[in-house]
């Protein structure tokens, strides 16, 4: 970006037709978080309000990380082509999803997630909620890579941008000052939509931005291992200020003799204040079984899942032992540092 005026003259147009957006989606959601949106009859999968944001999100969102990435060229395009025809409208990435050399902040990359995106995303972009993250702390550097994020996924705006990975050494108030006052400005711009973060390593920094700073959306890892205490430490507080929850995390390393996938993806849709839970996906199959599993969950139906008994049971798992992503270093995309 090379100064203010520039930055924004060419999106001027996306101040009024993403505000606009934003009103009519959210004059025709449902009240309450709760409710599911989504009642035509072609079996799609259910939706919820995500939060103050207004916005319509199937519970099963799509993620654009290292499983995503293992699918090969002639894969990975029918994942995504698959995902849009279920019903899934809500899609993630971040620069660092990239298999070249797994270079942090190289969205330029080949086979980079956003650029897979922009090449089967763009045509849907209007029925799409199209969400990235910014990796760098840098307002500065933040706003260089947000040029080449639109760029990569033939975007204008972006519905979300979050803040990736915040960790116990990030500071409340450097972020505030720093990146949270830039990405306001980017919001009243209307190049974004609605600002948040996500976080896997820190349950109580993540209460503490929720509670200092007014963002709209919070990606938080949620698993029935309870490894971090987000549903505990975190959670509340976003449930507080209405904030969207995304649940990640959901699955990884733990769908297996000790837990199916239907129990893990319903403990993460009956947290309260959870809309969705983010996936990430290699291979036809797993996506068509939890595409599966999405359609048939039914938020009015009372839970025949016993919580408590599952937590104890998946408890063994909560540590960087059995879970990749909790290793120390560890960075979505295939990077271990």
């Amino acid at each position: 970006m090379k100064n203010d005026t520039e930055k924004f003259s060419r999106r001027q147009f996306i101040q009024k037709s993403a505000k606009g957006a934003a009103a009519v989606s959210i004059a025709g959601l449902a009240v309450t978080g709760s409710a599911l949106a989504n009642t035509n009859k072609e079996n799609k999968i259910p939706k919820r309000t995500l939060g103050k944001t207004g916005l319509d999100v199937s519970i099963l969102s799509f993620g654009g990380g290292s499983q995503f990435l293992k699918n090969n060229d002639g894969a990975w395009e029918k994942t995504l082509e698959t995902a849009i025809k279920s019903g899934i409208n809500l899609f993630d990435t971040a620069p660092s999803y990239s298999l070249s050399g797994f270079n942090m902040g190289n969205s330029n990359a080949l086979g980079s997630s956003e650029k897979r995106y922009g090449q089967i995303l763009a045509p849907y972009r209007k029925q799409i909620i199209l969400s990235t993250k910014v990796e760098l702390r840098d307002p500065d550097e933040m706003k260089r890579d947000l040029e080449v994020s639109l760029k990569s996924m033939k975007t204008d705006y972006l519905d979300i941008l979050m803040i990736h990975a915040i960790a116990p050494s990030d500071k409340v108030s450097e972020i505030e000052n720093g990146l949270y006052k830039e990405m306001i400005k980017l919001k009243e711009s209307g190049v974004i939509r609605f600002i948040g973060f996500s976080s896997m390593d820190s349950a109580e920094r993540s209460r503490d931005l929720l509670e200092h700073l007014d963002f709209d959306v919070a990606l938080l890892a949620m698993n029935a291992t309870q490894y971090g205490d987000y549903a505990k430490i975190a959670l509340p507080a976003a449930r507080k200020k209405n904030v969207g929850v995304i649940a990640m995390k959901v699955m990884r390393n733990l769908v297996g003799e000790d837990a199916t996938a239907e129990e893990l993806f319903e403990y993460a849709w009956t947290q309260k204040g959870v809309a969705s839970a983010v996936v990430a996906h290699y291979g036809m199959k797993p996506l068509k079984e939890n595409i599966k599993l999405a359609r048939k969950f039914n938020i009015d139906v009372q839970s025949s899942l016993k919580r408590s008994e599952l937590e104890n049971r998946m408890s063994k798992y909560a540590g960087p032992h059995a879970l990749c992503w909790a290793q120390p270093g560890y960075r979505d995309g295939g990077i271990i540092v």
